[in-house]
């Protein structure tokens, strides 16, 4: 079941919502409970059994880790100040054992059912290659609905609970509920226990202004989705599947069109699960700033799946970067060369975990791995370079405060996430190689002239049109957000004749132009799969 489903939107969670406030307020969290386990059943069937004995796992380590923190409190009352400092580090030691083994077996899980078999194929790859007869078995395991943020989410709070920065929830159903709470088990965002957690456990009175933001969440979100992602999909489907045949600035034109049908699309779901999540007085974490308006990569990933990128920063790369390892290393490195690159090498071997990471997050192939270092390679270089900018820079009289120069910045950061979009769907890494360098051989040949590939494969003028039209929309909007200005504040201000006329057309057009009809389905969310 997708959030799209018109079964989803008409029936399930108009059930939920009305399950949720006719219970008391100290129930309510079952009611999102039960509608959890619902959703998750009817999408993933009997897989919700692998999610119930992680949670179990999670649950008594949590419990476990707070235990020994507690019997230190304990213990350390009255010892003297050197005694207290070994009685300390042996509980660190403790608990750091105890926490590495419960990691351990969680990404054991996550790694046995989504890159065990990519693990043996490429062992078997390499067994071949030295002529060795003997070949490792592929298993062929179904991998449960949003098990990769299911794992971050459950890896977060058990360091946290490390870390003294929240509580073990002694409630099993509780921290069930945190774990797979509907809106978020798909796509994310990738929520924290002492951000989510609370907010679950609680129950919430109905808040009619929180309700209809809410509402107008889902609706922008379904107009995203199903008007222009969905649309999309087919004419970037026959690119990609086509790209030898047609003319280089269609494929130019359809890595554009992936790019925004992915940001539409991963963009759209986030609205709506953060309007989802509002229906029952619940505010998710913001997964996306307009990230298009970044001037640099490293801005952009700052504006791009957020939860994701905090995650990497907070778990991998502060507690590598501010290791004592790395600290020593600076201080070495000081004597033989600048302070500023001395200061970067940290940095630089945290930020090979951090993209290494987010690649191979994305997927069990090597193209995602590939697209992860790229984006590390870019970081690093600006990185680097960024002393030499600044002098060519200042030669040349450029002011980089300019809109001129912003403007430029922010083209370059467009068409650099263009190029990692492109290894991103691509049918594989050497596919992705091809690609590019047909941008540069087709010239404007192909087996289609350049109006018959831009203008067929159910995307005509009139779908162009109101495109264009669409994505300019959101630019607007997109621009008056970044002024600080708060859209749906100012449509809810508004008179109720404005307001409903506003709603209305959005929905007319959902039903009049979104992907609906002969030769269009629903269509999965793309990260969904990951």
């Amino acid at each position: 079941m997708q959030y799209n489903d018109w079964f989803f939107v008409i029936i399930f969670l108009p059930a939920a919502v009305m399950l949720y406030y006719l219970l008391p307020l100290r129930l309510r969290y079952l009611a999102l409970l039960i509608s959890s386990a619902a959703f998750y059943l009817l999408s993933c069937g009997g897989r919700i059994l692998i999610l119930l004995a992680t949670t179990l796992l999670v649950y008594v380590t949590g419990i476990c880790l707070e235990k020994i923190q507690l019997e230190f409190q304990e213990r350390k009352k009255g010892l003297p100040k050197e005694e207290r400092k070994l009685l300390k580090k042996e509980t660190e030691k403790k608990k750091r054992r105890v926490l590495v083994f419960s990691c351990l077996l969680l990404f054991a899980i996550l790694f046995s059912v989504k890159y065990l078999n990519f693990f043996c194929q490429n062992l078997n790859l390499l067994l071949d290659r030295f002529r060795i007869s003997s070949q490792i078995p592929v298993f062929h395991l179904m991998m449960p609905l949003g098990v990769s943020f299911y794992t971050l989410s459950a890896a977060s709070y058990l360091i946290d609970i490390s870390r003294g920065t929240c509580q073990a929830q002694r409630n099993y159903l509780k921290l069930l509920l945190f774990l797979f709470f509907f809106p978020v088990i798909v796509e994310g965002p990738i929520s924290r226990y002492h951000q989510l957690g609370k907010q679950l456990e609680e129950g919430h009175p109905f808040c009619y202004e929180t309700f209809c933001e809410g509402l107008q969440l889902i609706l922008w979100g379904l107009l995203k989705k199903v008007l222009i992602a969905d649309r999309l999909s087919l004419y970037v489907k026959y690119v990609f599947n086509s790209w030898a045949d047609v003319p280089s600035p269609i494929i130019i034109l359809g890595v554009c069109c992936y790019t925004c049908q992915i940001y539409m699309e991963f963009s759209g779901c986030m609205d709506m699960v953060t309007g989802i999540a509002a229906l029952f007085g619940i505010e998710l974490e913001p997964n996306f700033r307009r990230p298009f308006f970044s001037r640099s990569v490293n801005e952009f990933w700052r504006r791009w799946h957020i939860t994701l990128g905090s995650w990497l920063r907070d778990y991998i790369f502060y507690p590598i970067s501010i290791s004592r390892p790395f600290q020593n290393l600076t201080k070495k490195t000081r004597e033989y060369m600048k302070p500023y690159y001395a200061s970067c090498l940290p940095m630089i071997a945290a930020l090979f975990a951090v993209w290494f990471g987010n690649g191979i997050w994305h997927g069990a192939e090597w193209k995602y791995i590939f697209y992860g270092l790229y984006y590390y390679t870019i970081v690093v270089l600006g990185m680097l370079l960024e002393p030499l900018f600044v002098k060519v820079t200042g030669a040349l009289s450029i002011n980089r405060e300019s809109r001129i120069y912003h403007g430029f910045q922010i083209f370059r950061t467009f068409c650099l996430v263009n190029l990692g979009m492109l290894i991103f769907r691509a049918d594989g890494l050497r596919e992705a190689g091809k690609m590019f360098f047909a941008i540069f051989r087709n010239g404007m040949t192909g087996k289609e002239t350049l109006a018959q590939a831009l203008l067929g494969h159910r995307i005509g003028l009139m779908e162009w049109s109101m495109f264009l039209a669409f994505l300019l929309l959101v630019i607007v909007i997109g621009i008056l957000q970044e002024r600080g200005i708060r859209i749906r504040k100012t449509i809810s201000s508004r008179a109720l004749p404005v307001r409903w006329c506003v709603y209305l057309a959005a929905i007319c057009l959902l039903a009049a132009a979104g992907a609906y009809g002969p030769g269009y389905g629903t269509v999965d969310f793309i990260y969904a799969q990951f």
